[in-house]
């Protein structure tokens, strides 16, 4: 039997364990280890923040898959895979032997290069501790001494997202009249991975939202209540979110893995590691050296197919498949009012109720098709 490892239950995992349940694959042993029993999709993130999904609606059972899929579940943290020996070493000190081991376990936040972030800052990544940190914004702003000026440090999707989100969900809490100021602070303009006309009709919509933007002033240091710029504004805020800055996760350089420029687990076109054939790795934690492509979910998504033929493939010692990551991609970005804004390449961008309708459409039948 080949000992399979599956570290991590990020997007790609969660449908690699699904290919597996639905057509299982003989001569494996397979091992699912990670930290919690369910899993989050990100896709959903900014819509239960704004109370328009539960919690267990947005989480994946990736226990339940890889039982269903005939393997073991084991809770815990990799700290590093001990290649020599073939065993992922966790975090309590136990070993799981391993013949192919595949890593899906996502970034870690970086909050390094902004003064007084770690310490006063909430990083949007990992998303399970993000969560509780925005229940207890929310339990925060229902009192009467609440925070009342919330900034997000990052103009791209996922902090265009999560303002929307807070402004409506924050403001729905509060008990005051006047509900939390949010503001939009990003090094350069907004959506720069977009379109202009996505950028366009975005600032519409945080105009509508009163929601303030600040493009092309970087942010110097965070400080307990305030936001100082590098051009010497100061901007108040109680509570400051980041959505900026990712880093590898500290198992690639504690396992000597070849990495890439930035340091994340580098993979050739078939998602297997440039500098060990047994090591598979898809989703954040990985850097394609032949195409590189900005950490986002869809890639993890369109990965995991990939990903499972290729780990089948290897068991068998046929020849991998390689993955074509799309190069113009359609982005969905949720408004938290009911609308979404939808942009793909140069020139696409629209939003409306129907763009919300296509987005949640998606990101329900991804998380039931994982039921």
């Amino acid at each position: 039997m080949t000992k399979l490892v599956l570290v991590g239950g990020g997007h790609s995992h969660a449908l690699v364990l699904d290919a597996l349940r639905k057509r299982p694959e003989p001569g494996i042993a397979l091992t699912l280890v990670s930290p919690a029993e369910t899993s989050p999709y990100s896709g959903m993130l900014p819509g239960h923040v704004a109370g328009l999904y539960a919690r267990e609606a947005m989480h994946i059972d990736v226990r339940r898959l890889v039982e269903e899929a005939g393997g073991r579940f084991v809770l815990g943290a990799a700290e590093r895979i001990d290649r020599d020996a073939r065993e992922v070493v966790l975090g309590d000190g136990a070993h799981v032997p391993y013949d192919l081991v595949s890593l899906d376990i996502g970034i870690t936040p970086d909050l390094s290069r902004i003064p007084g972030a770690r310490e006063h800052a909430i990083a949007v990544k990992p998303i399970g501790d993000l969560l509780a940190k925005i229940d207890r914004l929310i339990s925060a702003v229902r009192e009467p001494d609440g925070p009342r000026d919330v900034v997000v440090v990052g103009g791209g999707a996922a902090g265009l997202c999560l303002a929307f989100a807070l402004a409506r969900r924050l403001r729905a809490e509060a008990r005051s009249e006047q509900g939390p100021t949010l503001t939009i602070v990003t090094a350069h303009a907004l959506l720069p991975e977009l379109n202009g006309r996505a950028r366009r009709i975005a600032r519409a919509r945080l105009a509508q939202a009163s929601i303030a933007l600040v493009e092309n002033d970087r942010v110097a240091r965070v400080e307990p209540e305030a936001v100082i710029l590098a051009s010497g504004r100061t901007i108040a805020s109680r509570a400051t979110l980041v959505a900026v800055g990712a880093a590898p996760p500290p198992l690639v350089a504690r396992s000597g893995l070849a990495a890439d420029a930035r340091g994340f687990l580098a993979v050739d076109a078939t998602l297997r590691s440039v500098g060990d054939p047994r090591v598979f790795a898809a989703g954040d934690c990985a850097g394609s050296v032949t195409d590189p492509r900005p950490k986002a979910g869809v890639f993890a998504v369109r990965q995991g197919p990939i990903l499972a033929e290729n780990l089948r493939r290897a068991v068998r010692g046929e020849p991998l498949v390689p993955y074509s990551p799309q190069t113009n991609w359609l982005v969905l970005m949720s408004t938290a009012d009911g609308r979404a804004i939808a942009a793909r390449g140069r020139h696409l961008a629209l939003e409306g109720r129907l763009v919300w309708w296509l987005k949640d459409r998606i990101d329900r039948r991804f998380v039931q098709g994982l039921a």
